[in-house]
């Protein structure tokens, strides 16, 4: 069965100039390995949070980004330079929003928390343990539907 949630999004990064997603053959064993990266992310950012909240927030934000990539690895997609992580946001949350739309959300937010962490404008507030501790269970959230979504969702 064709997954089609989306499907017109997803033509259009595809086709943008330049394009935000190009195809690829579409790799469960690639998805799967992901997911895995991203639960030994989260396990370290636990680890990390108190002495090094700025390291477990990037550790946190990358196993979402990674789970999400997943998806979309699994479908034969893959977000392009041009693209960036915003691609792998827009075209996962336009599969998936709704249902899963409250659990998929933050991760925009944490993308632009872990950017103002790494290239930090003057005004930008430090991370701190306790936005680890807020999004953890987020991207936990993030990597745990991924899991549950490779064998519903099938190559673009």
């Amino acid at each position: 069965m064709r997954w089609n949630a989306g499907r017109d999004v997803l033509d259009a990064m595809l086709l943008a100039n330049p394009p935000r997603l190009q195809r690829v053959a579409p790799s469960r064993e690639h998805a799967e390995r992901l997911i895995a990266q991203a639960r030994a992310h989260l396990a370290s950012a636990s680890l990390l949070a108190s002495d090094d909240p700025e390291g477990a927030y990037a550790l946190l934000y990358d196993a979402a980004r990674k789970s999400l990539t997943a998806i979309l690895e699994n479908q034969g997609l893959r977000p392009t330079s041009a693209g960036g992580h915003v691609a792998v946001y827009d075209a996962v949350r336009a599969q998936l929003d709704p249902p899963m739309g409250s659990t998929i959300r933050p991760f925009d937010r944490m993308r632009r928390n872990r950017r103002d962490a790494e290239y930090p404008p003057s005004d930008a507030p430090s991370i701190d343990v306790d936005m680890v501790r807020e999004d953890l269970p987020k991207s936990r959230a993030l990597v745990d539907i991924a899991a549950q979504v490779l064998d519903e969702m099938s190559p673009f």
